[in-house]
């Protein structure tokens, strides 16, 4: 789940010189056209759409203005968005990879993150998708904005995998902060961070361990790829999936510092997985976290269980802890966000193509 960041000349001073943490690292203004990537996409107040540019490891906070608002209301299916989306950038859909979907929280308009091009020729664009079904590129250069600067991104590198594409895998705003998950460049590479909102600085943010019963040890370098803030027991947590698919809650109250925090393994959802995005629902009166995975389809999971689950803290094979309903009518997703009480967005892939189209929640 969901969720993004834009960037400037910071990028360039982040990469090639020190950076002091307590040094303030927002700026008013920017120009959100030299932007080098566009990923996590997350809402904030009064139309700010947060989006993340892992690549500059940069989070651009966007003042869409007019851009929130002059669609129709909703989000309409569109099948083959892909190649709409292609045609609208001036190129064809192999030159096109999506990299959020965010929906909008009064106008229900889905924003679309997308890298146009291949390599290091790619550039970031914005798509709207209203409930008429119009697209729309956002103009980047005609929005306000300002930036916050992650002080310890990791180096890009030309391994397989890259941990500056993971500087910054999802984000959430909650209260008055934006929480960030990613990888820093420290030992203990696995980060949760909280920056408030308007940017003024970022701190190092808080380490996080978790014990993967799956591997059977503690691990400190494999980041948060989603999560969502929930409250468990009227504590405010996050609950995040890891790679191979263990399911962590973390006090947001332990996320304040700069000591390492170990969070809670309630369940162990099966390997050779990667969650996608997350999203809470309520449904006959219960709550269900439901995720979507590049592997294991997506999973409706019961929430009623996350305060009392025990933890797992020894080896153990195939899945454990919290159970879950695999959807079997959902399949292909490659983004989500919720859209509604009664139903999600999603993109899926069909026969080759991209299709948005919003469904009923199971």
């Amino acid at each position: 789940m969901r969720t993004f960041v834009k960037l400037a000349t910071v990028a360039l001073l982040v990469a090639t010189t020190g950076f002091s943490p307590s040094a303030p690292t927002a700026a008013a203004v920017q120009d959100v056209t030299m932007l080098q990537s566009i990923g996590p996409l997350t809402f904030g107040p009064n139309d700010v759409l947060f989006a993340a540019d892992t690549q500059g490891a940069l989070i651009f906070a966007l003042e869409l203005g007019a851009a929130a608002k002059s669609g129709a209301p909703g989000a309409k299916d569109i099948a083959q968005i892909d190649q709409k989306i292609a045609a609208l950038l001036g190129t064809d859909a192999a030159a096109i990879a999506v990299t959020d979907l965010a929906v909008h929280p009064t106008t229900k308009n889905a924003f679309i993150a997308v890298m146009r091009g291949q390599g290091a020729d790619a550039k970031p664009a914005l798509v709207r998708v209203d409930g008429n079904g119009k697209l729309e590129a956002i103009d980047l250069a005609a929005l306000k904005s300002t930036r916050a600067a992650l002080p310890n991104a990791p180096a890009a590198t030309t391994a397989r995998r890259n941990p500056r594409a993971e500087s910054i895998t999802d984000m959430s705003f909650v209260n008055g902060k934006l929480i960030v998950a990613g990888l820093s460049n420290e030992e203990f590479a696995s980060k949760l961070r909280t920056i408030a909102y308007p940017f003024a600085s970022v701190e190092p943010g808080t380490s996080v361990e978790i014990y993967h019963g799956n591997h059977g040890q503690l691990e400190t370098r494999s980041p948060v790829y989603a999560f969502v803030p929930y409250n468990v027991s009227g504590t405010p947590h996050l609950i995040a999936g890891y790679l191979c698919t263990p399911l962590v809650k973390f006090p947001v109250a332990s996320l304040s510092g700069t000591q390492k925090v170990v969070g809670t393994t309630i369940a162990e959802l099966g390997a050779g997985n990667r969650p996608i995005d997350m999203i809470v629902y309520k449904k006959d009166g219960r709550e269900f976290l439901l995720m979507s995975n590049t592997s294991r389809g997506v999973m409706k999971i019961p929430t009623e269980g996350f305060g009392s689950a025990a933890p797992i803290t020894s080896r153990i094979g195939g899945t454990a802890g919290i159970g879950y309903e695999t959807i079997a009518s959902m399949t292909g997703i490659e983004q989500m966000d919720l859209l509604d009480a009664q139903r999600s967005i999603v993109l899926a892939r069909a026969s080759g193509a991209l299709n948005l189209q919003a469904v009923p929640l199971p």
